[in-house]
């Protein structure tokens, strides 16, 4: 099922949304005459980009603002300690989550029961379908389950690299430059806004600088530390046995860190991963942002593919800034993200890359 959700025809039909949820969002960030959470914002924009785009939702805007509410306080407290108190974080996450299923429940019987006007398959559209074929109608939990899962593939980890992509763009002006520079020689950026029908799944998949970007941010802020696998047959390692059935975890970030083929390891470099260079091609292991293995993570097209999108917006119709004297530090728990949750101010652009005067802007330049 999840290779058909994820399958190239699949990604083909969901760019066009994930197109335009990015386009609304960056235009509310560069209407706010205040500096914006990134981070925060970053978890608002891929929630919604879930529950619009993969599960084809047509929730109105409040409701989502409050589904995502309580979507933050289920994820906030589904690891927490098993005690079940009245105010425990526990107890707050299995209200979250009976809150959660009752607002899905509602929004799934909602799409079942409204199938006009679809002009592409969603996620959840292909899950049930899969059942069909498998002679399984699939229970209203199922759907809820499904429905969840593919939410919070979507969510934390994609959020978290989204931020790191904006401020590492922030930090080199140059490679926000030269990735404009890719846009117009492609024919995708021209006089400041992207020429209509240009951005097709092929055409983002042409633009090998922008991969080189998307492949450093990973590389050096992987979201999540590290996986777990179960031992299938007994080896050695170090000199020591490591025996069948064991559970271990592999770090994605000290691989990352000490994989002998990247040179200048702390450097957000690129050009790293371009033709000439190539640091990820020697050897299977030693680049994995998304795991390794016949477990690797089934979602990576998809969150490569809302980065590029995301990557090619800002390059194309924002300007921003940082809001902060310095950057701020990084934390790593849950996923990587910055301690403050990185302060922006965004401007919008009008198709000649001039700075757009917001309403209250436009005033105060009258009065002066």
């Amino acid at each position: 099922v999840f290779s058909k959700i994820f399958s190239h025809e699949a990604l083909e039909s969901y760019l066009p949304k994930i197109q335009l949820v990015i386009k609304d969002t960056l235009r509310a960030w560069s209407s706010n005459p205040e500096s914006i959470n990134v981070y925060h914002e970053a978890q608002k924009l891929t929630f919604r980009m879930a529950i619009r785009v993969l599960l084809g939702f047509r929730i109105p805007d409040e409701e989502l603002g409050r589904l995502f509410e309580v979507y933050q306080q289920f994820v906030e407290n589904v690891f927490s300690l098993p005690v079940d108190l009245p105010f425990s974080g526990y107890r707050r996450g299995i209200r979250a989550r009976e809150t959660l299923q009752k607002g899905l429940e509602k929004a799934i019987q909602e799409k079942l029961q409204n199938t006009q006007g679809k002009d592409y398959a969603d996620a959840l559209d292909i899950l049930i379908e899969s059942g069909k074929e498998h002679g399984k109608e699939l229970t209203m939990q199922e759907l809820k389950d499904g429905t969840l899962e593919l939410i919070f593939a979507a969510y934390a980890t994609t959020a978290s690299a989204s931020t790191s992509l904006i401020m590492q763009l922030l930090k080199h002006p140059r490679v926000l430059e030269k990735l404009r520079e890719e846009l117009r020689s492609k024919g995708i950026l021209h006089n400041g806004c992207i020429c209509e029908g240009s951005l097709r799944l092929d055409n983002i998949n042409g633009l090998q600088y922008l991969d080189c970007v998307i492949k450093e941010v990973l590389r050096l802020f992987t979201p999540i530390s590290g996986g777990y696998r179960t031992v299938l047959q007994t080896f050695e390692l170090d000199g020591f046995q490591i025996p069948k059935g064991w559970s271990v975890m592999y770090s994605i970030r000290d691989t990352h860190d000490t994989a002998p083929v990247f040179k200048d390891v702390d450097v957000f470099d690129p050009d790293r991963f371009g033709q000439g260079r190539s640091e990820d091609k020697d050897g299977r292991f030693h680049y994995l942002p998304f795991g390794g293995g016949v477990r690797t993570c089934l979602g990576k097209h998809l969150a490569k593919l809302f980065l590029k999108a995301l990557a090619i917006e800002l390059a194309s119709t924002s300007r921003f800034e940082l809001a902060t004297r310095t950057f701020p530090r990084i934390t790593l728990v849950p996923v990587v993200h910055p301690v403050d949750g990185l302060k922006v101010k965004f401007f919008g652009l009008d198709s000649n890359q001039n700075e757009i005067l917001t309403g209250t802007d436009a005033m105060l330049g009258a009065t002066v």
